[in-house]
């Protein structure tokens, strides 16, 4: 496939790139795989790479060609590398302009100076030469040891969003475990649960999978296949997970088993670029035409204006048990989320209105200049739209009320947060229905309500129903009585 010019039918960067360098290195390899010829030869020295490269400028030796038709130069694989190159990227004018003949006739040429764009195992993937200078980003998980520059990045990021644009799709970024999935160590199976390793209930046998050679069990989240199905629709999708890539492969076995959604897309944590933190520095779109679902927000330190927060999947009681719940799992409640109204059907309605919102063809302005940060900002803020809300011992004593999460949650909903009573007061959030400001919210008939609610809203998209989240009087309140 071209890095160059578009194909009629979409296809993301990653994907052009990693068909590409396949087609490249396969044509360029004879009998073996040509990136473990690109490895060997850089370990066989780059002395003897420079070598090759000599004895092709001045001995206008016939690439290596002997009788029987047997191509065994090092020079000559370089050779058939920039050809195929060449031919992969539509790059026509490149042979010429190192002043290279496009047949292999072994005339003596003198290479201009390449950019190298990128590298595999020390080898330009354009020019075929060994480079000292590997600078850039590594894009492992597209082809092993590929490492491409920061202006290559750009410029294919560019050319993609593009591309993508014109097929009215954006980016979608999305965590596995607890968000699309739930998975424990077979060892970890709690008593309760023992069933799961029995016949399974006709409800979990299309869900739950076994996986005895990664000694896991996992349960795809309800919804989780008509959320794939409709969503590749809309946007380029990405997996990236914290986990080990065998066992982010595994997973993307399970959600894409035909291999539909993701191809080369599949990020994991030796691919990051910073330790316990994921970026979008290695995914090759545009930020302001990603969106990103995960159920943990500190991980995306820098990108947080392109997550929507998922409420977690806890199918497994070591799920429960690894973020300190007391309650049963849902695997020791025989239940599961609701596929209808669950999170990714919730979600999965959400992504659709962010997508028509940001390709209304009524907005004035040039699609490539639109943000999806923006249009999702604006989404969220009409959930709480027209609240305002006062705190009551939701906080810890002389904590600044400002930095906590549920006061930032609120107002990024679209709420008005204020420390001060007054009669515009719409609700008070409190975990105490005896202090002062509660009490004051019975008197005046404002409502009272628990901190869930502003988390409900969060997760749902949706203001709650206020009676659904009641307040008790601690025990610490009766006390002082």
């Amino acid at each position: 496939m071209s890095l160059t010019v578009d194909s009629p039918a979409h296809s993301s960067s990653s994907d052009d790139l990693a068909a590409f360098l396949d087609a490249e290195l396969e044509t360029a390899s004879g009998t073996s795989s040509e990136l473990e010829d690109v490895e060997a030869e850089v370990e066989e020295g780059e002395e003897e790479g420079k070598d090759d490269e000599e004895q092709y400028e001045d001995e206008n030796e016939d690439w290596g060609e002997d009788g029987d038709g047997k191509d065994n130069s090092d020079a000559s694989r370089i050779k058939r590398r920039r050809v195929a190159i060449d031919e992969c990227t539509g790059d026509t004018e490149s042979s010429k302009s190192r002043g290279e003949p496009a047949e292999t006739s072994g005339v003596s040429v003198k290479m201009n100076t390449c950019t190298h764009p990128g590298v595999i195992g020390g080898m330009c993937i354009r020019c075929g030469q060994l480079v000292d200078d590997e600078s850039g980003v590594s894009f492992g998980y597209i082809h092993k040891n590929l490492k491409l520059t920061y202006d290559e990045v750009a410029r294919l990021r560019e050319k993609d969003l593009k591309n993508l644009l014109q097929h009215k799709k954006l980016y979608l970024v999305l965590d596995l475990d607890h968000t699309v999935l739930n998975s424990t160590r077979i060892s970890d199976i709690s008593a309760e649960e023992e069933y799961l390793k029995d016949t399974l209930p006709d409800a979990l046998k299309s869900s739950l999978f076994r996986l005895d050679r990664i000694h896991m069990m996992t349960k795809l989240r309800p919804f989780v296949n008509n959320f794939l199905k409709e969503a590749s629709d809309l946007f380029e999708m990405y997996i990236y997970t914290m986990g080990e890539r065998p066992y982010a492969l595994e997973m993307a076995k399970l959600l894409d088993p035909r291999d539909v959604y993701f191809h080369s897309r599949v990020i994991a944590q030796g691919d990051s670029t910073q330790r316990h933190q994921k970026g979008l520095d290695i995914v090759l779109g545009q930020e302001s035409s990603v969106l990103i679902l995960d159920d943990t927000e500190v991980v995306w330190g820098k990108h947080k204006e392109n997550l929507i927060l998922m409420d977690r999947y806890h199918f497994f009681a070591s799920s429960c048990q690894q973020f300190g719940f007391d309650s049963k799992s849902l695997s020791q409640l025989k239940s599961d989320e609701s596929e209808e109204n669950g999170a990714l059907a919730t979600v999965l309605a959400v992504l659709k209105r962010i997508h028509g919102i940001f390709f209304d063809q009524k907005r004035g302005d040039n699609l490539l200049d639109r943000d999806v940060r923006e249009v999702l900002k604006g989404v969220r803020k009409e959930v709480l739209e027209g609240c305002k809300i006062v705190f009551s011992r939701v906080f810890p004593t002389k904590f600044h009320a400002e930095n906590h999460h549920l006061w930032r949650m609120a107002e990024q909903l679209g709420a008005t947060c204020t420390t001060e009573l007054d009669q515009s007061v719409t609700h008070v959030v409190s975990m105490d229905a005896g202090t002062e400001k509660s009490r004051w919210a019975q008197k005046e008939n404002k409502f009272l309500v628990h901190p869930k609610w502003i988390e409900a809203a969060n997760y749902l998209w949706k203001k709650q129903a206020e009676e659904n989240f009641p307040v008790t009087v601690s025990v610490s309140t009766t006390n002082n009585k």
